[in-house]
């Protein structure tokens, strides 16, 4: 008889006092609920609990405050699979246990870029950049599942606009950038064409890669529960911060791969400044910390130097240990 179940989670405060021995105790009961077997072993990182049950399996989980997430990731992961160049986990089951959301998933094998991006090769790097445009390309062309959201991308740029200066006033950014927002805000063309499937997030941590036979390649494309439907450009967001880094080449190569079209490639990086900014988790100071502003004192500025991809070799960036 089950006795374990998982924590009360209604609210923020909450969960952020959960115990990882309460937590785990609730994972073991439900993997037996489901009759998993197999070493259940916690990941490190991740805004939501998630599990490796065995080498085969992944459990992630949902506390009551995130319910709707898990019909996000569920509904995505099923519109993606088997849809892309880039492996997906496959939802094995989805439901609800003891008050808390779960998705039962297949496990993807490899090293995430962050970690593996200083032993690759630069011409491999460039490969790389190339298929995942083509990869996001491809799941921009997947129709979003009707469960995102929002359903009025001009009225969701509106209230981001509002919000993002006392967001990033809340994260520390230096009043000479706060000041500058509004009016950058203003001077950008933002009509977003058809909206797509977003997966908001595109970045080094949630890209997979293995290297095999003397070569890298993509492995595994995770993390959808903050997916959304909206403009193309708001994914090159974190493209540019997390996965180029400045780097005006791997830019390109990306942009190659995606097959964005050369005419609007000119008016690119301040668009993506804007959405840099109207993002959900926009949080400027940790960019800078990503890459640095290099002399920039302007968003204009700011804007070439993090999503150029115009040629100007002085300007590339040089991540750590490359």
């Amino acid at each position: 008889m089950v006795t374990d179940v998982l924590p009360v989670a209604e609210t923020e405060e909450q969960y952020d006092a959960i115990d990882d021995a309460e937590l785990l105790a609730g994972v073991l009961a439900l993997c037996e609920h489901l009759g998993l077997t197999g070493e259940v072993a916690a990941f490190d990182e991740g805004s939501l609990p998630v599990y490796a049950v065995g080498d085969d399996l992944v459990i992630k989980l949902y506390p009551p405050l995130h319910e709707k997430d898990l019909a996000i990731e569920r509904d995505v992961l099923r519109a993606l699979e088997g849809r892309l160049s880039i492996a997906t986990p496959g939802v094995k089951d989805a439901g609800e246990f003891h008050g808390w959301g779960y998705v039962l998933m297949d496990r993807l094998h490899g090293e995430d870029v962050k970690r593996a991006w200083p032993k690759i090769p630069r011409h491999e790097r460039e490969r790389l950049a190339v298929q995942l445009g083509k990869a996001l390309a491809r799941l921009h062309a997947v129709t979003p599942p009707d469960v995102l959201g929002p359903a009025d991308w001009a009225a969701f740029c509106a209230e981001r606009a509002v919000a993002t200066v006392e967001r990033n006033r809340a994260r520390g950014l230096d009043q000479t950038w706060l000041d500058q927002i509004p009016g950058f805000l203003g001077s950008v063309d933002l009509e977003p064409g058809e909206p797509v499937l977003l997966h908001t997030e595109f970045m080094d941590v949630h890209v997979l890669v293995r290297e095999e036979a003397g070569a890298w390649r993509l492995s595994g494309l995770f993390d959808f529960e903050p997916a959304m439907r909206g403009a193309c450009e708001y994914d090159l967001v974190a493209v540019g911060v997390f996965l180029t880094r400045g780097d005006r080449s791997l830019m390109r190569a990306f942009l190659d791969g995606y097959g964005y079209p050369e005419e609007r490639r000119a008016a690119l990086p301040r668009k993506v400044m804007a959405y840099a900014l109207l993002h959900v988790y926009s949080h400027l100071p940790w960019y800078f910390r990503e890459v640095p502003a290099s002399g920039a004192t302007t968003f204009d500025e700011l804007a070439d130097r993090w999503f150029g991809a115009e040629e100007s070799p002085s300007q590339v960036y040089r991540p750590a240990g490359a």
